[in-house]
């Protein structure tokens, strides 16, 4: 752990490190560089039930890396994101950032794709003193204000405030069904919603809840089935959620369906086949970009970067592949700033502003950490197997 001095110490290192400046570096001051490369470390969920969160996280670091060192690093200093895969569990998240810290000495961490994985990994990064970027959604996670820890994706509280919209005034819809995840994810998001609806003449009429990895939702779709819910809202990820549209499908229930942020790539579509068609949800404007201005700063950055992860992965990029590239970008952009400084950079990323990536442009201050708002996301539905802007 990072210690801070007291006073009396303080005022010695202090004097210390002025003489130092001014024997070693003149009047001017010298940004600290790594000898070798600057060490980011991401803990991601590139398998488990999670992986088609980790997997195009993953993608997108190395597609920067290979970027930012092409083009000479940071100050003629490369870059490496050392990758550690949490298989979607949150002890294993732990474990491997621990490692990262102690062992790697990285400068800071991007992870996990998870929010339980996340929340396991804020102890650490809070007590070790350095900088957690995260690609989760829950709103736990920032919710008080950490010190330490940052995010990247919109938040469940902004995706929530798109689903109770989509139900007031699209679907006109007063009494709805819950079905998550019983991960902190699902549990989260369920709780919020739960708790925001009424505020909407919304009435929740059902709850139910299912293990990350069942494959089998029927029993829980039948209770839902013999309540008055005129649509249910699932919060969670693949491949939970896709299973329940197939299962939704094999019942019979033609009440629409709305998921959770969680499912904004094409891996719910392959999962769900027929069955995911109606299936609506909220994600990041990049999904569709001529939602965003043309010409604009942020739809060029989308433009630039789908085209350069297609022609890498022969993939179209999804809200996950955003949430890693934007996190590496935001790091990388406070390393030219702080140097090598765990400490420094974590004052560097709370004073960004206005900065332009692809989820959105990121904007953090000391009480707030999460950096995007509820207009960065819009409402998709999936029709013919493909996906199409709800306007």
């Amino acid at each position: 752990m990072r210690k801070r001095f007291g006073m009396g110490a303080s005022i010695v290192v202090l004097a210390l490190f002025v003489a130092l400046s001014i024997t070693t570096f003149g009047c001017g001051t010298k940004v600290q560089k790594p000898k070798d490369f600057y060490k980011i470390g991401a803990v991601l969920s590139t398998s488990g039930p999670a992986a088609p969160l980790g997997q195009p996280e993953q993608r997108s670091l190395a597609l920067l890396e290979e970027k930012i060192n092409s083009e000479g690093g940071i100050d003629g200093v490369k870059v490496k994101f050392i990758i550690e895969d949490d298989e979607s569990d949150p002890a294993k998240a732990t474990v491997a950032i621990n490692k990262l810290i102690k062992q790697e000495n990285v400068v800071a961490v991007i992870g996990s794709s998870t929010t339980g994985a996340t929340l396991a990994m804020v102890p650490v990064t809070s007590k070790e003193m350095v900088t957690l970027i995260c690609c989760a959604a829950g709103t736990k996670i920032t919710d008080p204000v950490n010190e330490w820890v940052f995010r990247t994706p919109p938040t469940d509280s902004m995706a929530i405030a798109k689903v109770i919209s989509y139900l007031e005034d699209v679907l006109e819809v007063s009494k709805i069904a819950i079905l998550h995840d019983a991960n902190a994810f699902g549990t989260g998001g369920a709780d919020e919603l739960q708790a925001k609806a009424p505020d909407h003449d919304i009435e929740v009429v059902a709850r139910e809840q299912y293990g990350s990895t069942d494959t089998d939702m029927t029993a829980q779709l039948t209770k839902i089935q013999q309540t008055p819910a005129q649509a249910v809202v699932v919060w969670g990820t693949n491949p939970g959620p896709a299973s329940i549209a197939k299962n939704m499908q094999q019942l019979g229930m033609t009440i629409p369906y709305i998921g959770s942020h969680g499912i904004a790539n094409k891996k719910f579509i392959e999962l769900g086949g027929s069955a995911a068609d109606g299936v609506a949800f909220p994600a990041g404007k990049l999904l569709f970009p001529s939602s965003i201005a043309t010409g604009s700063d942020w739809r060029n950055a989308v433009d630039e970067f789908s085209a350069a992860y297609k022609e890498k992965y022969e993939m179209d990029i999804d809200t996950f592949a955003a949430h890693g590239w934007d996190a590496g970008l935001i790091i990388t952009d406070a390393l030219k700033r702080s140097g090598n400084d765990p400490i420094k950079l974590r004052d560097e990323i709370e004073k960004t502003k206005d900065f332009v990536a692809v989820d959105g442009i990121y904007t953090y201050s000391p009480t707030d950490h999460d950096g995007l708002n509820v207009d960065d996301l819009l409402m998709i539905k999936i029709a013919n197997g493909a996906w199409t802007e709800v306007k």
